[in-house]
């Protein structure tokens, strides 16, 4: 099976291996703390309740249609079919449908907040603003450290991307440089690129779209999976990761949320009841990552 990323065909079961998941260690937190130490990622099956899942898949599918008409005429609503002819709304940090009950539900449920709990040994935050998308047809991101845009407050941040739905690898499911956090290998990058903040130095996020030159250059394993709805997919500040290409006429719906121990200071860009986000990134002169990279020496 040939998966896409970016501009690369790659093979599943050899170049994009499979993602691991960590049900067995459930009920040991410390196993679940070695598990993320050791790969840079915990994916948990069925976390959330699947109805409420789809019940949120829903709501957001709704508000997309109110604002923007964005699911094909003629379909069914649940198939998300991709209008061509729409001017799709923002999601993104969008409080009008991420903190809808339906959505805010999964997003910030006893299941999330009790397994982050587990994981840290103590009481956890979310932050306020939530990164809900809608991917369209050939869209994918990039490989990249959350760390450069999200690094201000605590050193134990860790990502939760949550898919609104059955995502397969075609749709656009994240995937994972498996070990990148802590590789030898990326010593370097984390040390430079790992570091910048986007607002502050006014860098493009993206470090590179071609998932080979990571391998090629600093070692791991990309890896990915199919997705249910209810599955939850947890990631570190410094672990390599991107998505795999929508290759299909369906829209992809997942969220971003982040969770940190509650005592840990926190990344005032993302709290509160209007967070201020990117204040600067994007705007006056932005340096290329090109030309960061040269600077950098990666």
């Amino acid at each position: 099976m040939k998966v896409k990323i970016g501009e690369r065909d790659m093979e599943f079961g050899s170049e994009l291996g499979e993602l691991r998941d960590c049900n067995d260690l459930l009920d040991a937190p410390e196993a679940i703390q070695a598990r993320m130490a050791e790969d840079g990622y915990l994916l948990v099956r069925g976390l959330h309740d699947r109805d409420a899942v789809l019940e949120a898949r829903r709501a957001i599918f709704e508000y997309m249609q109110e604002n923007g008409e964005q699911i094909k005429p003629g379909t069914e609503l649940m198939d998300g079919m991709i209008n061509p002819e729409s001017n799709p709304a923002r999601l993104l940090g969008n409080k009008e449908i991420t903190h809808q009950p339906p959505v805010r539900a999964v997003l910030e449920s006893p299941a999330i907040f009790d397994f982050c709990e587990k994981h840290f040994g103590e009481p956890v935050l979310s932050f306020d603003y939530k990164w809900l998308r809608q991917i369209g047809t050939s869209e994918f991101t990039g490989a990249h450290f959350d760390n450069v845009y999200m690094g201000r407050g605590s050193q134990r941040l860790v990502t939760c991307w949550t898919p609104f739905g059955d995502i397969p690898m075609e749709q656009g499911t994240l995937c994972i440089c498996a070990g990148s956090h802590n590789l030898d290998g990326f010593a370097k990058l984390r040390e430079t690129y790992g570091q910048m903040d986007v607002d502050r130095d006014h860098v493009t996020g993206w470090f590179t779209g071609d998932p080979h030159e990571i391998t090629e250059n600093f070692g791991g394993q990309w890896q990915s999976t199919n997705f249910r709805a209810g599955d939850v997919l947890l990631v570190t500040m410094f672990t390599m990761h991107g998505s795999t290409n929508n290759v299909t006429d369906r829209w992809r719906l997942s969220c971003d949320t982040r969770f940190q121990p509650a005592s840990d200071p926190v990344d005032e860009r993302w709290v509160g009841d209007d967070p201020m986000a990117h204040y600067a990134w994007h705007k006056g002169e932005t340096k290329s990552m090109e030309v960061a990279r040269a600077e950098w020496g990666v």
